[in-house]
């Protein structure tokens, strides 16, 4: 499938290296204030090319709004972005045309589908995920006319770890570090690995706050299931954790549980989710991505005919996939937010009645 969500539902469309990618926006309510600057900011974020610790892929992401969009609002109709890609090298894959690249979905995608866009992985690329952050944009403007906040960094580069989170500080470090006091040692990791034409993996901390009390849909529809389904989606994730994660697995109840008194919890071991339900505390999740499959290392596969071979790669790749993979992370939070939101105003007759008398 090539749409998320329900109420507020986006579809995208485009490969890595075809004419362009874009996405459609449906259910967007109509007058909300559709400022395109911010958007353009929201993809500079994530656009490649910034600095040593991505990808030397230079491309402008400048979106174009085709429709959904009058005189600056929200028209409520489908909302059209497009973006066009504007720095492919097609001819550095001419060498994997037949093969398959270790830790790529060519495997999986040629066999599914009988055959495969080979020019950057095409539709499996992350350079889809462009198009995410231009939606997420929107959902963002959404969010913030209800005091709705989303922020996000890097808490852990391999084994080099975040004690503390600093979401504003991270807004201004080259690889959004959240901690000023390893940032420089998270730097070093991921320039060792690009020298050593390898590359490495990391943790994106997401953090939610504004969120009333009541967010999500049991049982199939629970606000944690469906913001895991969202950074599950997102290419090079391997793990996402809400609240405490693992860490839950290795303690006792009277350690995990989250005390309530009068005027709120009294800790949010939960990271803000109850029975798939918002509990008005801040959400918080930890999105754990794997290194970047495309390293220049000579490596073991098959080709179409499932011959041996060795082969080494060609191209531009980010060292650290989860240095821009935070901004995704950020736009898909967004997105489910805004979906909840938008869902959970059917969920009583008080909010019917208020909306229509």
């Amino acid at each position: 499938m090539n749409s998320f969500g329900q109420k507020l539902r986006f579809s995208t469309f485009g490969e890595s290296h075809g004419t362009a990618i874009g996405c459609i926006l449906d259910g967007v309510p109509a007058g909300l204030s559709i400022d395109e600057t911010y958007i353009q900011s929201e993809l500079d974020r994530r656009k490649p090319g910034k600095s040593e610790f991505e990808t030397a892929r230079k491309e402008a992401d400048k979106v174009e709004i085709l429709s959904g969009v009058f005189e600056g609002l929200s028209t409520g109709t489908p909302i059209a972005m497009i973006i066009y890609n504007t720095n492919q090298k097609s001819k550095d894959y001419s060498n994997i045309k037949d093969v398959f690249r270790p830790g790529h979905a060519d495997f999986t995608y040629f066999h599914k589908y009988g055959l495969r866009d080979y020019r950057g992985g095409g539709r499996s690329s992350a350079r889809e995920t462009a198009a995410r952050v231009a939606a997420g944009a929107i959902a963002k403007l959404m969010l913030d006319t209800l005091n709705v906040s989303i922020q996000s960094g890097i808490s852990q580069v391999s084994e080099v770890k975040a004690s503390s989170f600093d979401y504003e500080s991270a807004k201004s470090s080259l690889i959004y570090a959240l901690d000023t006091s390893v940032e420089q040692k998270q730097k070093d990791v991921i320039l060792k690995a690009k020298n050593d034409h390898d590359s490495v993996g990391g943790v994106a901390r997401v953090l939610i706050k504004g969120t009333p009390v009541g967010l999500g849909q049991p049982l199939y529809y629970k606000l944690d299931g469906v913001l895991a389904d969202a950074m599950m989606g997102i290419n090079a994730v391997k793990a996402v954790e809400i609240g405490d994660g693992i860490l839950s697995a290795s303690t006792f109840g009277s350690q995990n549980n989250d005390a309530i008194r009068s005027d709120g919890f009294e800790t949010n071991h939960a990271g803000g989710i109850l029975g798939g339900i918002s509990n008005g505390e801040d959400i918080v999740l930890n999105v754990y991505f794997k290194p970047t499959p495309s390293i220049f290392k000579e490596q073991h596969t098959v080709n179409k005919q499932n011959e041996e071979l060795d082969f080494s790669l060609k191209g531009r790749h980010d060292p650290c996939v989860a240095i821009r993979g935070t901004v995704v992370c950020e736009s898909m939070a967004a997105l489910v937010i805004a979906d909840m939101l938008l869902l959970n105003m059917g969920s009583s007759m008080s909010g019917l009645e208020k909306y229509y008398n």
